[in-house]
C-alpha cells in the first residue's frame, strides 16, 4: 500500500519562535535555522532573546532563553510581531511566550519536559497541555522530543546527558521538515564544528536533526508542509551580519579607508563585547584590541590613541558611558578625533544587561558637566551599522571631535542578510596631520569645520598644552579669563552644528507633506518603516522619516516638520526625542512609548498611527 504524499502549500512568509531553558541551545538553533533560510535567498531577520542571568535555575521561569526568526519571499524589517509557530522545550518556555503566539498559531511541545515537577518550577498549577481551551485557541503538538531523541542516539557512546543535549536538533529537523529545508547546511555545521574532536557528539545530533525530519515526514499529526520562495535581491555577494560584527568591520573598514591603525580600547560589557570579540578576529587589517582594567582606564586610553594619530574608538553600554563620561569631557575639552560606541540596554543601573532600550539618547546629548558639545548619531539596522561606524570616523577626523555612535541591544544582536560591499566604492576618509611648525597655534581653526590642526606628538616645533583646563583660543594655554572662556564655548558648540552643513538632505518616505509624519531613530526604524508602509498603502497621507544624525539635527527637518499636522515619536523609552522636537522646533511631537526590553512590534506603531488618523 502506497502512503499517499502530504500535500505542500506555499507562504509568503513564516515567523517562528524557538523557547527553552538557557542549556537547550535556542540560540544555535534559531541561528542554524536563519543560516539555511539565507542560503536559500529568503530576506531574514531575528531576534535573539536572552535572559539576563548567566544561569538561572533550569526549568525556571527567569532561564528562559529564546529566539524569534522572520522568513520571507519578499523584503522585510523586523523579526515579526507575533509568530505562528511555537517551540517550547519545557513549561516554562510555554509560559513565557504563549501570550505571543497568534490566534491559531501551531506549538510544538517536548511532552518529556512536562513532568510534576517541571511544572510546579513555571508555576503551573496542572498540566496546560491538558487545558481544552488551549486546544481549541492554538494547534497544539505534543511531541516526546528527549524520548525519540534518546532513541535516535541509542547506538551513539555517550552518556544519556550528552545524548539529551541533541534535543534541539531533533527540533530543528522536524521545523527544517516542515517548511521545505535541506538539512546539508547543518550537517555541515555539525561535522565542522565537532567532528574532529568528538565524533561521537557529531553522530549523536546529526542522527537527532535527521529523525527529527523524518518524523515530519511520517507522523500523522503534521498533514501539511510549507514552502516560501527565495526573495529577488539585488546582485551581490551575501551574509548574514548581526550589529555588532557589521559595526566591527565598519570600524577596521574606516581605519583602512584612512590609512590609519585602529585602536580599540574596552572594558568588557553586555551588550557590545562581541565588538570586541569581532575586532580580536582583525588584527591582520592592523586592527590593535585593548581590554583595560575599567571604563576609565579605557577612556583615557582611547583619549591617548587618538592624540598618538590612530583612529581611536572605545565601546561600552550605558553604565559603561556614565563611568567614561569624565574623560570624555576631556577629549571634548581637548578636541581630539574618537568614537564611543554605545550598545544600549535596559536601565537605569545595571537594569535590564541582555533586553533593548533606547534610554541614553539625553545622557548622549548632556550627560557630562558644562557646555560639553558632541555629535551623536544612531545606527538603523544590523547591516546599517557598517555604515554608521565609517559615517562616525569621517566625522570625527573631518571636525576634531569625539562621536558618539548608538547602537541598542535590538540591533546588535538581530541578523539580516547584509550585501558586502566593495572597498575600491567607498570614499576614502581624507586625514591630516599638519607638519610644518611655521605660524603653528594648536587651536587655529578650519574655516568651514572650525576643526583645530591634528598635530602627532613630537613633531618638531609643535608642541603644546592639552589637559582639562579651559584653552586660551589660537594658543592653547591654560586660561580663566571669562572672555575668552565664553568664546572656546561658543566655539565648541558652534563645530559641531557646522556639521549640519555636510549632511545630506533628509529623506522623506511616503507622503511629503499630510496629516501625519512619524519621526523614528535608531533600531525602531525596521516596524516604523513598515507600519507607515501599510497604512500608506490604503492612500493616507502619512509620512515618515528616520533620524541618523541626533546632533546635530539635519538642516531641513524642521521644515519638513512644520509640512504635517501632526507628528508620532515613537522610541523605546518615555519620550526624550519627542522632547528634544518639542523644544528645538516647537512642534507638539506626541510620543510613543515602550520600556519592555523588547522592540516595537509593527502592529503597536500601526495602532498609533491610525487613531492620530481619526
Amino acid at each position: 500500500m502506497t502512503v499517499p504524499a502530504k500535500k505542500t502549500e506555499s507562504l509568503d512568509e513564516v515567523t517562528i519562535l524557538f523557547c527553552g531553558d538557557s542549556g537547550d541551545g535556542m540560540q544555535l538553533t534559531g541561528s542554524q535555522f536563519t543560516n539555511t533560510a539565507a542560503v536559500l535567498g529568503n530576506d531574514v531577520s531575528t531576534f535573539p532573546d536572552y535572559p539576563s542571568e548567566i544561569r538561572a535555575p533550569a526549568g525556571s521561569v527567569a532561564g528562559v532563553s529564546a529566539f524569534q526568526l522572520h522568513f520571507s519571499s519578499r523584503p522585510i524589517h523586523t523579526a515579526g510581531d507575533r509568530p505562528q509557530v511555537l517551540i517550547a522545550m519545557n513549561p516554562a518556555a510555554l509560559k513565557v511566550y504563549l501570550p505571543r503566539l497568534e490566534a491559531g498559531g501551531q506549538v510544538i511541545v517536548n511532552a518529556d519536559a512536562f513532568t510534576n515537577a517541571n511544572l510546579k518550577k513555571a508555576g503551573y498549577d496542572s498540566n496546560p497541555l491538558d487545558d481544552e481551551e488551549l486546544h481549541h485557541r492554538y494547534r497544539i503538538h505534543a511531541v516526546p522530543i528527549t524520548t525519540l531523541t534518546l532513541e535516535a542516539a541509542a547506538d551513539v557512546e555517550l552518556n544519556r546527558r550528552s545524548k539529551e543535549r541533541a534535543k534541539n536538533f531533533f527540533a530543528l529537523g522536524l521545523l527544517y521538515w516542515q517548511y521545505d529545508r535541506p538539512l546539508g547546511p547543518t550537517r555541515e555545521w555539525i561535522e565542522g564544528k565537532f567532528g574532529a574532536r568528538s565524533p561521537a557528539v557529531a553522530e549523536a545530533n546529526r542522527l537527532a536533526l535527521e529523525t527529527g525530519y523524518n518524523y515530519g515526514e511520517t507522523t500523522e499529526i503534521f498533514p501539511v508542509r510549507y514552502s516560501v520562495a527565495p526573495t529577488r535581491s539585488e546582485a551581490g555577494t551575501y551574509r548574514l551580519i548581526d550589529g555588532n560584527r557589521a559595526a566591527a568591520l565598519g570600524f577596521a573598514t574606516a581605519a583602512r579607508l584612512a590609512g590609519k591603525p585602529l585602536i580599540y580600547s574596552s572594558y568588557p560589557i553586555t551588550p557590545a563585547t562581541d565588538v570586541l570579540h569581532e575586532l580580536v578576529k582583525l588584527k591582520h587589517l592592523d586592527v590593535r584590541p585593548l581590554q583595560l582594567e575599567d571604563e576609565i582606564a579605557a577612556m583615557g586610553s582611547a583619549i591617548g590613541a587618538a592624540f598618538g594619530g590612530a583612529f581611536s574608538l572605545t565601546g561600552t553600554s550605558g553604565p559603561g558611558v556614565c563611568l567614561k563620561s569624565e574623560a570624555l569631557n576631556l577629549a571634548i575639552m581637548m578636541e581630539v578625533p574618537l568614537v564611543v560606541l554605545n550598545v544600549q540596554r535596559g536601565g537605569p543601573s545595571t537594569g535590564l544587561p541582555t533586553k533593548t532600550e533606547q534610554s541614553d539618547l539625553l545622557q548622549g546629548l548632556f550627560g557630562r558637566n558644562g557646555e560639553s558639545p558632541l555629535p551623536v548619531l544612531a545606527a538603523s539596522s544590523p547591516g546599517d551599522c557598517f555604515d554608521a561606524a565609517i559615517e562616525a570616523f569621517r566625522i570625527a577626523v573631518r571636525h576634531m571631535t569625539p562621536v558618539l555612535l548608538l547602537s541598542d541591544g535590538y540591533v546588535a544582536n538581530s541578523n539580516e542578510p547584509w550585501r558586502i560591499p566593495s572597498f575600491e566604492d567607498l570614499e576614502p576618509i581624507e586625514v591630516e596631520h599638519l607638519r610644518e611648525p611655521e605660524d603653528f597655534q594648536p587651536y587655529s581653526r578650519d574655516e568651514a569645520t572650525l576643526a583645530r590642526p591634528w598635530v602627532i606628538p613630537g613633531t618638531p616645533g609643535m608642541e603644546h598644552r592639552l589637559g582639562g583646563l579651559e584653552k586660551q583660543d589660537l594658543t592653547g594655554n591654560v586660561s580663566y579669563d571669562a572672555e575668552n572662556h565664553e568664546l572656546m564655548s561658543r566655539l565648541r558648540q558652534e563645530k559641531v552644528q557646522r556639521i549640519a552643513d555636510f549632511l545630506p538632505p533628509l529623506k522623506v518616505e511616503g507622503a511629503t507633506e499630510g496629516q501625519v509624519l512619524v519621526v523614528s531613530w535608531g533600531g525602531t526604524w525596521g516596524a516604523v518603516a513598515t507600519a507607515c508602509r501599510r497604512v500608506a498603502d490604503e492612500g493616507v497621507a502619512v509620512g515618515h522619516v528616520h533620524l541618523r544624525h541626533l546632533n546635530p539635527f539635519p538642516k531641513d527637518l524642521g521644515e519638513i516638520l512644520a509640512r504635517f499636522r501632526k507628528v508620532l515619536v515613537p522610541e523605546l523609552n518615555f519620550g526624550q526625542l519627542a522632547l528634544l522636537l518639542r523644544s528645538r522646533y516647537l512642534v507638539d511631537a506626541v510620543s510613543l512609548s515602550k520600556l519592555k526590553g523588547q522592540p516595537f512590534a509593527i502592529s503597536e506603531v500601526e495602532s498609533k498611527i491610525r487613531e492620530l488618523l481619526q
